[in-house]
């Protein structure tokens, strides 16, 4: 296992483990299997957008875009079919067709254009929410019994939701780390210009960085609408910084380069842990994001520093940088 690897994985391992036992102590309610499986599936959304944002922050980009991909994927799923389970294939055929098309003007924008990623996001987060606007007129709608079946129900004791993220967890790890085009997705990201002079396709490993985040987000949206029996128009809007969050507190630099699945989707459970020791401890919902910012905050404070030792030598006393 390569270090860096090693040295995210134990953090955030090590990191949730010390909060499952501060939950243990002071909010034993928040472990129940009754609050465990409400909380998970909302983990588990957490993970699938994290893994999105992951492939973009691997190629030095945000994606602001997440909230109106999530939003419309949930509004589609709701509104298209009209509680007809028989229209719910179609709406997730036009949830993915639509997905595509944002992906690619995000893609090409950035990559091909150079415009800068923030403003691109933003521009597509506002023309999915127009999107959004024309479908929904920001009304709510019932989802339909198939979708609450499939991602609202349990298969093998755990909720459906979290089954998805872990399947999408392991195709984002077999494609970065197993594949040809992964490895160089990583190299892109870590230095484009040296990709670029060893005769990569820097521009459409990029683009297609916002491609694959815009389907996660889709996904993310479709199991929403699912789990929540009459979701709001604007469900994607808590996901941003969350989403930002797990992605630095799995060990992902915000640079660029190699990326962290597995310990994105870890991450993404010990923030959510984190919520909900809060609310359990008496925290107001309202402070939910300073919660995630300072979440946010460790994740980089951690992997900003650091860990010196100093050894002796034949020569006398010398700092060695900690690779652990």
């Amino acid at each position: 296992m390569p270090i860096p690897l090693a040295r995210s994985f134990m953090t955030v391992v090590f990191s949730t483990l010390v909060l499952l036992l501060i939950c243990a102590v002071f909010a034993p309610s928040s472990l129940s299997w009754g609050a465990l499986s409400g909380s998970l599936p909302f983990a588990a959304i957490i993970a699938i957008v994290g893994l999105g944002q992951l492939l973009v922050v691997q190629q030095g980009g945000f994606d602001l875009s997440l909230p109106g991909a999530v939003s419309l994927a949930v509004v589609i799923a709701t509104h298209f079919p009209q509680q007809n389970d028989a229209l719910l294939h179609q709406a997730v055929l036009l949830s993915i067709g639509i997905s595509l098309v944002a992906g690619s003007l995000n893609g090409l924008l950035v990559s091909i254009f150079r415009v800068n990623a923030i403003i691109t996001t933003i521009g597509t987060n506002a023309l999915l929410y127009a999107v959004v606007f024309a479908v929904s007129g920001g009304v709510p709608s019932i989802t339909t019994n198939l979708l609450a079946e499939i991602a609202g129900g349990e298969s093998l004791g755990l909720p459906n939701s979290v089954i998805f993220a872990l399947a999408g967890m392991a195709l984002v790890s077999f494609a970065l780390k197993k594949t040809v085009a992964g490895r160089r997705f990583e190299a892109i990201g870590a230095n484009p210009l040296a990709a670029r002079a060893a005769g990569l396709n820097v521009r459409i490993h990029q683009m297609m960085a916002y491609v694959y985040a815009q389907l996660l987000y889709c996904m993310a949206g479709t199991l929403i609408a699912g789990i929540t029996r009459e979701p709001t128009a604007f469900q994607g809007d808590s996901l941003l910084l969350p989403s930002v969050a797990v992605v630095v507190l799995g060990g992902t630099s915000l640079l660029g380069g190699r990326g962290y699945p597995v310990s994105t989707v870890i991450a993404a459970f010990f923030l959510n842990q984190l919520s909900q020791f809060a609310l359990t401890v008496g925290v107001p919902f309202s402070a939910q994001t300073i919660i995630q910012a300072l979440a946010l905050g460790f994740g980089i404070g951690v992997y900003s520093i650091r860990w010196t030792v100093n050894r002796k030598t034949t020569t006398g006393t010398r700092k060695v940088e900690d690779k652990t």
